[in-house]
């Protein structure tokens, strides 16, 4: 089997099961996404060569912290249980964990206290905590969430074509940060943002984006929708590519065939998907003055 039809199908796979997820169920959605934001956690530890206690320590912290997350974006769904207290009881626990697991490196004697401290709250603020915000925008509107990850890969495909077409110029193209990512270019930002803001304009045709938008805002919300998603998935597969490049790594992991880890496949939503869920609440807000 070629590394073309690996990575092709494992792909496939992939998108499949994350657009399966959304749109099967809550538990479904709840169920695959907390398996990968414990995985690219424990991903990222592996990358920075943390020690087996602290990848522990994160590993406890994100299922708090997702139990929070869950817990809380329930009540956006208009749920009657009690997921309001129990979120604050999850956070709170969350909260005395992660100072339990900061005082740990005092009692081990730790040659590397501040490094692990580091890397612990990296992996919960850069990571865990970015994936766990998914939840407030599925009970949002699942088809919001759909609308990210397919505005991602819309965007992740017209940068990588308008990149390539540009590349073979007699000048070639504009290179953004070649000492991060020598392929991503100027020409393929705004190719990437070209096809996100058409593909946005195409499912806010079919009334993706209505939970948010008003017949008086147009197209206004689904084209800024496009373009944070556009400019902070771009930012987000930086700073991931910078992660790998400062371990000296090609890819982080081993999670797809010819893909690499679950981080390269998450790195636009790192950055993109609080960003996203923090404009859709807003929207949300917004929607019935207008």
């Amino acid at each position: 089997m070629t590394e073309l039809v690996k990575r092709t199908l494992s792909g496939s796979v992939f998108v499949a099961a994350v657009v399966g997820s959304i749109l099967w169920s809550p538990y479904a959605f709840n169920g695959l996404f907390f398996l990968f934001c414990v995985l690219a956690v424990d991903e990222f530890h592996r990358l920075v060569k943390s020690p087996r206690a602290l990848r522990i320590y994160s590993f406890v912290a994100t299922i708090l912290l997702w139990a929070t997350m869950q817990c809380l974006a329930w009540k956006i769904e208009g749920s009657e249980e009690n997921f309001f207290v129990f979120g604050f009881t999850f956070s709170f626990g969350y909260l005395l964990f992660l100072v339990f697991a900061l005082l740990d490196e005092i009692w081990n004697h730790s040659e590397r206290p501040l490094q692990n401290w580091g890397n612990l709250l990296i992996s919960q603020v850069m990571i865990a905590a970015p994936l766990a915000t998914m939840g407030f925008l599925y009970f949002l509107d699942k088809w919001l969430l759909l609308a990210l990850f397919v505005l991602i890969w819309v965007n992740d495909t017209g940068a990588y074509c308008v990149g390539t077409l540009t590349a073979k110029l007699p000048k070639g193209n504009h290179k953004m940060t070649p000492h991060i990512s020598p392929k991503k270019s100027w020409e393929g930002l705004a190719g990437g943002f070209v096809f996100a803001m058409g593909a946005a304009v195409l499912l806010a045709h079919f009334g993706w984006f209505d939970r948010i938008a008003s017949a008086s805002t147009g197209l206004l919300v689904p084209c800024l929708f496009a373009f944070l998603v556009s400019a902070f998935g771009t930012m987000g597969d930086l700073m991931e590519s910078l992660l790998k490049r400062s371990v000296g790594v090609k890819d982080s992991g081993r999670f797809l065939p010819g893909h690499g880890g679950v981080l390269d496949r998450f790195d636009s939503v790192l950055l993109a998907g609080p960003i996203i869920t923090a404009f859709c609440l807003v929207c949300y807000l917004l929607v019935p003055l207008f």
